[in-house]
C-alpha cells in the first residue's frame, strides 16, 4: 500500500468514531444570535483531548463580544509541532443561524437516515470540525510527519463577520500561519468569493393617532418608497456580470423589518436591516456610498423624513493570493483521485473568514465536506444534511493534501 492509501485505510477504520463526533458537536447548539458559544467551545475541547489533542482556549473579552451583539465566544487553537517548516492551518466555525421552521429532523439530534446526517451545521460547518481533525490524526497515525506544523483552529462567530474569530487572533499575533484551508464543499476548491455590506436602516417619522393620520408622518410609508428604490437597483445588479466563475452579478436582500407601536397609530419609526453582495471586481466604498445615496435621494422625496444608517459589517472579498498554488495543486490531485472528478477551482457567492486571513498575506482557499451546491446541503435552511460518503471522502482528500503540504 502507498502511504496515501494508508491513510485512507486508517480514515476508514475509524470513519464510525469520526461520525459519532460530529453527532457530539451538532448536539451543543451555537445558535448566533444569541451566540452563547463558549458552551461549544468547552465540549469541542473535552472531546479532542480524549484524542490526545490539546486545545488551547481564547477566550475574547466580553466587551467585545457584547459590543458584537453576542454572549460568549471561546475560539480553540490546536498547535501540533513536527519540525522545521510551513504551518498549514485548518479553520472551521461552530456557530450558525437558529434552526427557523419546517423541520422533519430534530435540528441538534444528528440523525442518520439513508446515508445522511442531519442537523444544524451538518454541512456548514461543524462537519468540517470533524474533516479537519481526523484528518490531522491519521496524518499523525500513518504519515509520522518530521516537518512543518498544523494547527487547528475552530472559531464562532463567522456569521457576524469573523472578526473576534480569526480577525481576533490575527490581530493578537496567536496565529499566523503559512497556509491555511477553510471549510467548505467536497466538489470544489474555492479560491475567490463574494463580499458583503450589512447595514441597519432607521426611518424616522413622526408618530400621530390613526384617527388624525395628517399630524403625524408615516415612517412606513417612507420606508416603502426607499425600498422599492433598492429593489429597482436590485434589478440593475443583474446587468452586472463579474468574470470569477462561479460568481454571477451583484444582489442586494432586506433581511429584516420592524416598527410602529400599534395598529392604531400611524407608525414613527421603521427599521430595516439589508444584505448587499459585492463582486470581486466591486469597490466596497463605492457601493456603500451608492447605497446611501439612493437612500437618502428618496427619504429626501418624502417631506418630515429623516435617516440614520449604520453599517454592520464590511466584509471584503476574496481575492487569490498567489501563494495558493500548492493548496490548489495539492486538493486538486486527491480530489480527482478519491472522488474520480475533477476539482474545479473556482469563486462562491458566499463570504467567509477566509478574507481575513488573505487581507492578512496569508494564502487560503475553502475545501471540506459538502455537496456539489449549498441548496443542496439545506445550509441555512430546514433539514440541512451531509452525504457521509462526501465527508469520508473529503477527510481522505485533506489528510492526503497534509501530507503533500508538510514534505
Amino acid at each position: 500500500m502507498t502511504d496515501y492509501e494508508k491513510l485512507d485505510a486508517w480514515i476508514d477504520s475509524h470513519f464510525d468514531e469520526q461520525v459519532k463526533f460530529l453527532q457530539e458537536l451538532i448536539r451543543v447548539p451555537t445558535d448566533t444570535p444569541p451566540g452563547n458559544n463558549a458552551p461549544h467551545a468547552e465540549r469541542t475541547a473535552a472531546l479532542l483531548a480524549d484524542f490526545g489533542l490539546t486545545a488551547e482556549k481564547h477566550a475574547v473579552p466580553q466587551a467585545d463580544v457584547q459590543a458584537a451583539g453576542l454572549e460568549s465566544i471561546t475560539n480553540l487553537v490546536v498547535r501540533r509541532h513536527y519540525g522545521p517548516g510551513k504551518t498549514v492551518l485548518l479553520n472551521a466555525h461552530g456557530d450558525v443561524v437558529p434552526p427557523g421552521e419546517g423541520w422533519t429532523k430534530d435540528p441538534y439530534g444528528g440523525e442518520i437516515e439513508d446515508g445522511k446526517i442531519y442537523g444544524r451545521a451538518t454541512a456548514v460547518s461543524k462537519c468540517d470540525f470533524s474533516t479537519f481533525t481526523f484528518a490531522l490524526r491519521a496524518l499523525e497515525a500513518v504519515a509520522k510527519p518530521q516537518a512543518g506544523n498544523v494547527e487547528l483552529l475552530f472559531t464562532y462567530d463567522e456569521e457576524f463577520g469573523g472578526e473576534l474569530g480569526p480577525g481576533w487572533l490575527l490581530k493578537n499575533k496567536i496565529i499566523h500561519p503559512d497556509l491555511m484551508i477553510a471549510a467548505g464543499f467536497s466538489y470544489q476548491v474555492v479560491t475567490a468569493h463574494n463580499g458583503c455590506l450589512q447595514m441597519e436602516v432607521t426611518v424616522h417619522g413622526k408618530m400621530a393617532h390613526a384617527a388624525i393620520p395628517d399630524s403625524g408622518v408615516d415612517a412606513l410609508q417612507a420606508a416603502v418608497h426607499i425600498l422599492n428604490a433598492l429593489y429597482a437597483q436590485n434589478t440593475l445588479y443583474k446587468t452586472i456580470s463579474s468574470k470569477v466563475e462561479g460568481i454571477t452579478h451583484p444582489y442586494l436582500n432586506i433581511g429584516t423589518i420592524e416598527g410602529g407601536t400599534n395598529t392604531n397609530v400611524i407608525p414613527g419609526r421603521v427599521s430595516f436591516k439589508l444584505d448587499r453582495r459585492m463582486i470581486p471586481e466591486e469597490n466596497p466604498v463605492e457601493v456603500e456610498a451608492s447605497l446611501r445615496k439612493i437612500m437618502a435621494e428618496a427619504a429626501a422625496q418624502m417631506t418630515g423624513i429623516t435617516l440614520d444608517v449604520r453599517r454592520m459589517l464590511l466584509a471584503k472579498a476574496l481575492q487569490p493570493l498567489p501563494g495558493n498554488q500548492p493548496l490548489v495543486a495539492a486538493i486538486q490531485k486527491h480530489g480527482l483521485e478519491v472522488f474520480g472528478e475533477v476539482i474545479p477551482a473556482m469563486g462562491t457567492p458566499l463570504y467567509t473568514d477566509v478574507r481575513l486571513f488573505c487581507e492578512a498575506g496569508i494564502p487560503g482557499v475553502i475545501y471540506g465536506a459538502g455537496p456539489r451546491t449549498v441548496l443542496e446541503s439545506q445550509a441555512k435552511c430546514a433539514d440541512e444534511r451531509l452525504d457521509l460518503e462526501d465527508l469520508r471522502k473529503a477527510t481522505k482528500v485533506i489528510a492526503r493534501s497534509l501530507k503533500d503540504l508538510l514534505s
